[in-house]
């Protein structure tokens, strides 16, 4: 154990240097590639370093969590893993796997941002950063997805629904994540019709995990509002604890992820992407998808977090500080990720200083919606002023005590979820299958193929 401890603060260090790294290049202006850092922009070589210390910090992470998953499977031996423990092992399965493919890429870049190498195929870069790129969103998924199951049925008087189906959850989405990346490059040129339509399906594959969730998790709610006395065909939504900001920011998280999901089908079909690639539409969508669904849920997390952690109380005034700070955050997300979405049907770019393009009627069209976007931006700073002056305040301030970590127990009566769930060496072979059957072809072909290679370019 104490190993273990140490590796996760060596690799709490990599990450810090690399963040550092990486920021102070930013700052520099010494790095103006953005989130997706892929060539032919290119930046300092020292944004790189800090790009492959900050892979070396998770991998230490992962690593760490692997071996004590090891070391309790032989300690209880035909025992099935506790589900925030299972959780665990699937976000650091897919954390190391996702991020092969952007330090192969990061590796290559090095050399390449020195001068030492002349040129970059910049398709097999693009490649490897998509591989990582979409994985990463729904690794943060995951983490809300293990509160959704495990800790919100506790915080409602209910139970978890299933163990066996929220085990199954967690490996499909393990599985079928990576390969979903290539829709990110459904409109580049030099990728076969049969390898987007692959991608495609592969992408729309993860649809089903995310159905399981949405069926198990409203059987919850309905079973804990009749419980406590819910009525009639929708009564039992009456009793759900609205007013508890622990239960309400991932609730709202979790019914944002409807329209989320069904924006991201959007980005995946082939002849709809045609229409909303590169405009404020796919804003709009990683808003919806991680601004709400992902980022809400880390904020309900905070109300019983940080207290537990702190041995304070959640009192009922920063309870309803909190209710108020998730309706701000929730107006403001909608008044943003709606207008951009509406926008970018419009054809307003992403990724541009704003131009009205010469007083162009189209370009003047979408101002109304960038002003809509612009007030939305305004009650998310306040949302966020609110959340960090309620997390200092249940850490420092809060009346001392101890408060409960919440975990959802199984129903009565509930078999555990059967031992061939725990087999993840036959997780892992199946998802190398996976991604080797999706990346092999296409990264074969990018190389042997290869278009003449890039030059690095900087844009200012």
């Amino acid at each position: 154990m104490f190993n273990v401890r140490k590796l996760a603060w060596v690799g709490f260090a990599f990450m810090l240097t690399g963040t550092a790294l990486v920021a102070v290049m930013i700052i520099l202006n010494e790095a103006s590639v953005l989130y997706t850092f892929y060539p032919p922009l290119a930046a300092h070589p020292f944004f790189y370093v800090g790009l492959v210390l900050l892979v070396l910090g998770i991998w230490a992470c992962c690593f760490g969590v692997f071996i004590n998953y090891s070391h309790w499977r032989k300690a209880h031996r035909g025992q099935p893993t506790p589900l925030l423990a299972f959780f665990a092992m699937g976000v650091f399965v897919l954390w190391f796997f996702a991020s092969i493919g952007i330090t192969i890429e990061v590796l290559t870049l090095i050399p390449w941002s020195m001068g030492l190498v002349e040129t970059t195929n910049v398709m097999v870069g693009r490649t490897l950063f998509w591989w990582f790129g979409h994985s990463l969103v729904n690794i943060w998924y995951l983490v809300a997805a293990s509160v959704w199951y495990v800790v919100v049925p506790k915080l409602i008087g209910g139970r978890h629904f299933n163990e066996k189906l929220i085990k199954l959850v967690v490996i499909l989405l393990v599985i079928l994540n990576i390969p979903g990346g290539f829709h990110h490059q459904i409109v580049d040129p030099g990728i076969s019709l049969s390898i987007k339509y692959l991608h495609v399906f592969m992408s729309l594959a993860i649809a089903v995990p995310s159905l399981m969730t949405a069926f198990a998790m409203f059987a919850v709610f309905e079973r804990a509002g009749r419980r406590l006395g819910g009525k009639g065909l929708l009564g039992w939504l009456k009793k759900l604890p609205w007013g508890d900001v622990r239960f309400l920011a991932p609730m709202i998280a979790m019914i944002a992820f409807i329209p989320g999901g069904a924006g991201g089908i959007v980005n995946t079909s082939n002849q709809l992407n045609q229409v909303i690639h590169n405009t404020l539409w796919v804003v709009g969508h990683f808003h919806v998808t991680v601004g709400m669904s992902v980022v809400m849920t880390f904020f309900g997390i905070c109300y019983w977090l940080v207290p537990y952690l702190a041995k304070r109380r959640l009192t009922a005034k920063m309870n309803r500080l909190g209710v108020i700070q998730t309706i701000i955050w929730t107006v403001g997300m909608v008044l943003m990720a709606g207008s951009q979405h509406a926008a970018g049907l419009l054809g307003d770019p992403r990724r541009t200083s704003f131009t009205t393009y010469g007083d162009h009627s189209t370009a003047l069209s979408w101002i109304p919606y960038e002003y809509v976007m612009g007030m939305g931006a305004v009650l998310l700073l306040i949302g966020v002023l609110i959340q960090v002056y309620a997390v200092f305040h249940m850490m420092f301030f809060a009346p001392k005590g101890e408060t409960e970590f919440p975990v959802a127990e199984a129903e009565d009566g509930a078999a555990p979820a059967p031992m061939w769930t725990e087999r993840w060496g036959l997780w892992i072979v199946l998802l190398l299958m996976v991604v080797a059957m999706a990346y092999v072809v296409p990264i074969m072909d990018f190389i042997l193929n290869a278009p003449p290679g890039s030059p690095p370019i900087k844009t200012w």
